[in-house]
């Protein structure tokens, strides 16, 4: 028996859309999902969950970073295996939710519950044991690195791009952040996190271009991993914050996440 009171599904040029009534937000939410090729017949396929930033929802990193035609291309050059991309919405607050639980909704359940269980009824290449990675630009960079280190046990390994690294930040952003201030009841940072969980993450990267405006915010994040001596992999490329940026760049996420299947 479902989870979930309803469950609607099309697929569209190979992309599957899913609309389904969420336990956390307690209405409807959206989310994208791409199988790739071949792959139907897998077992234990591993799941990466992707979190778009403010402004967007669940269609962003297939319609603006083609990230599903970069796995693909990945797949078919045999430099990683198939893996099933989950693209969900934030649930749509404000311009941006933070992917933190607020008073009423809860959006960090939306993802870590709501958002695995459909996939997991669903498709049935997945199951119960299969590896499962978050990522994200922007926003939902901040949302995976806080979400990847919050719940070390459930994620195989997570990666940001262009990342918030704290809630604050989210107010260079959103029009309305005294709104959203006054609903979310976490307001932490993914440093926070990290220090929390020091002794049991799982690897994890992220990178930053050298021309973005949270790239000051993401050197600090290092320097203070560094300083508690915590694992990570973080890299700085040419670019902004940009689409052109999370396009060239996901991939690394991709072939990361790969390295991590097996472990």
């Amino acid at each position: 028996m479902s989870r979930f009171f309803t469950t609607e599904l099309a697929n569209l040029d190979g992309l599957q859309l899913i609309t389904v009534k969420s336990n956390a937000l307690k209405r409807r939410a959206d989310l994208t999902v791409f199988q790739p090729k071949g792959s139907e017949a897998c077992n234990n396929l591993p799941v990466v969950i992707l979190l778009h930033g403010v402004y967007g929802s669940h269609w962003a990193w297939a319609a603006k970073a083609a990230v599903h035609q970069t796995a693909q291309t990945l797949i078919d050059q045999g430099i990683i295996q198939p893996m099933l991309l989950v693209m969900p919405s934030d649930g749509l607050f404000g311009d941006g939710s933070g992917y933190v639980p607020h008073r009423q909704e809860n959006y960090e359940a939306w993802i870590i519950d709501d958002v695995v269980g459909v996939v997991r009824e669903q498709f049935t290449c997945v199951s119960a044991t299969s590896p499962l990675f978050i990522t994200g630009l922007s926003m939902g960079g901040f949302g995976a690195l806080r979400l990847g280190a919050k719940y070390p046990h459930l994620f195989r390994a997570f990666s940001g791009l262009s990342s918030i690294t704290h809630f604050t930040q989210l107010s260079q952003f959103v029009q309305d952040f005294a709104a959203l201030e006054s609903e979310a009841i976490e307001q932490d940072g993914v440093l926070d996190w990290l220090l929390n969980h020091k002794t049991s993450l799982p690897p994890f990267r992220f990178d930053c271009g050298v021309d973005d405006n949270l790239l000051a915010a993401n050197r600090e994040l290092h320097q203070q991993l560094l300083i508690h001596q915590i694992p990570h992999s973080y890299e700085e490329f040419t670019g902004g914050h940009s689409w052109d940026y999370w396009r060239a760049h996901i991939g690394r996420t991709l072939r990361f996440f790969n390295q991590h299947t097996n472990n």
